[in-house]
């Protein structure tokens, strides 16, 4: 089983395929930013991340997929940073022997990365310089 995790301010690059005679299924995942976010423009988002602890719980969510789909390989690289509207924010490859393991474990890692990896994400807006709230959007004042 191979799993590879990584955060990263370059563009996204997946490594060659393995050729592996065992694997009869790959399936790749790019996520991409969106040009709206709450229904306004945005040029991009900056992603945060508190890295050591976002790659700890990558593999974690690797390791899971892995076991749970048996699938025989994982990758998982996430963009920090600035990414712009258009561009991949991270992207998944999952190598399995059948198609319905690769496809059910891509799907499941991308849901479980959204609930347990410590990556925030800021929008830049088009009409502001900061990603700072529509005007409509109330803060509650305990996280004001």
């Amino acid at each position: 089983m191979a799993i590879s995790v990584s955060l990263t301010e370059s563009a996204l690059v997946l490594p060659e395929p393995d050729n592996d005679p065992q694997a009869g299924a790959v399936v790749i995942f790019w996520g991409a930013v969106r040009s709206t976010e709450s229904g306004r423009e945005i040029t991009g988002i900056e992603y945060e991340a508190h890295a050591v602890m976002a790659e700890h719980q990558m593999r974690i969510v690797a390791e899971s997929a892995s076991e749970k789909f048996a699938v025989r390989e994982v990758i998982i690289h996430h963009r920090i940073g600035f990414v712009a509207a258009g561009q991949p924010s991270v992207v998944v490859r999952v190598t399995s022997g059948h198609r319905g393991a690769a496809f059910g474990a891509s799907q499941w890692i991308m849901d479980e990365l959204k609930q347990v990896v410590p990556i925030w994400k800021h929008p830049v807006f088009k009409d502001r310089v900061t990603s700072a709230p529509p005007p409509e959007t109330k803060i509650p004042a305990e996280r004001a």
